[in-house]
């Protein structure tokens, strides 16, 4: 082996998740700077760690930036309307038990149109892994205010500043009864990955929150380089597994906490269909 060759890598140009990349859509249309793609990478590879054949997943996706993702991913995808991922989502787990069940999208679409679907599908605790790329503001459509832009924080239709206060999405996600919560950013990728492994491996409704930036619509009105929002994850988060989701809210002036708030079992939706006809049989 050459001093320049590393092991395990192939260096007749092949990617090591090529087998999970559509390769002939690529290139992407994520934005230089945009951390969706590191996100989406995390993914796959979390995908591939579980040693779980790719027919036994799926992928939904609904509007937005992040929304794409199902069109990059070499499985069973589908990209659906605008805040409507989960319930799709739902539909697919219900009719096949069998299947992993991953809903990649962004926070305006799950959080925003698709808020109410997002609190019931964790009420009733479907077997599915939510993975919300929260970048704080709509970044495909213009750069509205979303439900988790933060306080202040300038966008198209806030311009001098929006007046209300974010949704604190793992609390959210708690308090509606997922069974996995958790939150890192796309500098913490090995965290991330790891998070993402287990919420796919964990029986129930598993939500991830994934900070990242947005240097086009986010970043440029509130005078933040792609650097600088990395800066902030590294200089001001806060590595807290188990801690009070009550404290999770995105304060990058105090400190944002990152790592599992939550991991408990619950008996599923499957599950507790499956007893109520089996009661009803008797």
């Amino acid at each position: 082996m050459s001093a320049n060759t590393q092991p395990g890598i192939d260096h007749q140009g092949a990617h090591p998740l090529d087998d999970l990349i559509r390769t002939d859509r690529i290139p992407h249309i994520w934005c230089p700077g945009c951390g969706t793609g590191t996100a989406f990478s995390s993914c796959l590879t979390a995908i591939k760690a579980t040693g779980i054949p790719y027919n036994q997943f799926t992928m939904v996706s609904g509007i937005g930036c992040s929304g794409r993702a199902a069109g990059y991913i070499k499985i069973d995808s589908f990209h659906t309307t605008h805040g409507r991922a989960i319930p799709f989502a739902s539909g697919i787990k219900m009719a096949r038990p069998d299947l992993n069940v991953i809903v990649f999208s962004g926070d305006g679409d799950l959080f925003a149109i698709g808020g109410n679907h997002f609190i019931h599908a964790a009420r009733r605790n479907m077997d599915m892994t939510v993975i919300c790329v929260n970048n704080l503001i709509y970044g495909m459509t213009g750069g509205q205010v979303a439900a988790t832009t933060p306080s202040k924080a300038k966008t198209t239709t806030t311009p001098f500043g929006n007046p209300d206060a974010p949704f604190n999405l793992p609390l959210m996600a708690y308090a509606a009864g997922a069974s996995y919560v958790a939150r890192w950013t796309i500098l913490h990728v090995r965290d991330l990955t790891n998070a993402i492994n287990e919420a796919l491996l964990k029986k129930g409704f598993s939500f991830i929150e994934v900070l990242a930036p947005c240097p086009v619509n986010y970043g440029r009105r509130n005078k933040q380089k792609s650097l600088d929002t990395l800066r902030l994850y590294r200089e001001k988060t806060i590595i807290r597994n188990g801690a009070d989701p009550a404290r999770a809210d995105i304060d990058f002036g105090r400190g944002v906490i990152l790592g599992t708030f939550i991991d408990r079992d619950r008996d599923t939706c499957d599950e507790l269909y499956d007893a109520t006809c089996r009661r009803n049989e008797d």
